[in-house]
């Protein structure tokens, strides 16, 4: 018994240890920890409660009831005799990591908050602190947490969701603090386009660059308004003036070489597309757009930018779709033999798309 009841020992200060076990609860403990053990939860639940009955100032065994509460995933029964442990042994981290976890668990977020800060579990704190709305507290924690193991899923996870949340905070205060500046429009644009109120949307927009005609960025998502809409005239009036107040952005030459490709003026297009691969090399969306404008009026070009997506995007849609368009071009070349190898390319990326592996 004594080297059952060694572990729990170090675990709680030394004057909570054993001062309020009473000898007849202890063959009730070894029970339930034999039972636990052979993992059965029930029978161990049943000793440990009726330990807690003969001890019920005792954090050890208040602290295994609550522990094999949450190996049955009873949360919520697990929190009372967490919660007296910590009365009793405020100063054990295994208790408030117990009990962080099942209050997170039970849906208390706000409450297991405390305990996560004592046990230093920055990425529970931080799915706690999402939970309870605190956005900001819940980027720091979860990013702090993914620098210590950067592949997890969960916490990826949680850092999206808490992202997002700290995103819209951020856009409530703007919109309350001055909704008739720049940004707020340009915050109210964004909401109206998400929400595919594209009228609404450009109104917005445009109200923001008549108050800030110079600001970054403004034009760009404008543009992308009307594209949305298939305006696409008022969209190259809109990406031609971002590449102007931005001649460095890859983006706001491949919006406005888009643009240009939609309207058929495939040779400006094409210039645009050039600029846009030259500022961010091997964008597959770019490199496809510029195979298109330049498949008529520089086919090798356009070959190279092709294959050069194929390369990149090996069995994807978008792939299938260059090969398609360089079974055209080699059409006009001619080249009936490697056009016929371009089609049945596209028609094999095709069916693999609509019959995925299992």
């Amino acid at each position: 018994m004594i080297h059952a009841l060694l572990w729990m020992c170090l675990l709680l200060p030394a004057q909570s240890a054993d001062a309020s076990l009473p000898p007849d609860a202890l063959p009730l403990l070894q029970s339930g920890i034999d039972a636990e053990n052979r993992g059965a939860f029930d029978q161990a639940v049943a000793a440990f409660r009726k330990a807690a009955e003969l001890a019920p100032n005792s954090a050890i065994v208040l602290l295994r009831l609550g522990d094999t509460y949450m190996k049955e995933r009873d949360y919520a029964a697990a929190i009372p005799p967490l919660q007296r442990a910590a009365e009793l042994s405020p100063d054990a981290p295994a208790v408030h990591q117990l009990l962080g976890y099942a209050l997170l668990a039970a849906g208390y977020a706000s409450e297991a908050i405390p305990h996560l800060k004592i046990i230093h579990d920055d990425g529970a704190l931080g799915i706690a602190q999402l939970q309870a709305g605190q956005a900001a507290e819940a980027v720091a924690n979860l990013q702090a947490a993914l620098a210590k193991s950067p592949d997890d899923p969960d916490l990826l996870f949680y850092l999206s969701r808490a992202a997002t949340a700290l995103a819209g905070q951020s856009l409530d205060r703007l919109r309350s603090v001055d909704p008739n500046s720049a940004r707020g429009h340009q915050a109210l644009g964004q909401t109206d386009y998400e929400m595919k109120m594209l009228p609404e949307a450009a109104k917005e927009y445009e109200q923001a660059i008549a108050l800030r005609p110079d600001l970054p960025g403004l034009r760009l998502e404008l543009g992308q308004v009307f594209a949305a809409g298939s305006e696409w005239a008022k969209a190259e009036e809109q990406f031609r003036g971002e590449t102007k107040l931005q001649p460095g952005s890859a983006e706001a030459a491949y919006r406005l070489g888009n643009a240009l490709l939609q309207q058929g003026k495939m040779k400006e297009a094409a210039q645009e597309l050039k600029r846009s691969d030259s500022l961010s090399p091997d964008m597959p969306e770019t490199l496809y757009a510029l195979g298109r404008a330049a498949a008529s009026s520089d086919p090798d070009v356009a070959e190279h930018a092709l294959q050069r997506v194929i390369e990149l995007e090996k069995q994807t849609p978008l792939a299938g779709q260059a090969h398609l368009v360089l079974a055209q071009i080699h059409r006009r070349q001619g080249k009936t033999e490697q056009a016929a190898r371009d089609m049945e390319n596209y028609r094999k990326i095709q069916a693999l798309a609509a019959h995925p592996p299992s």
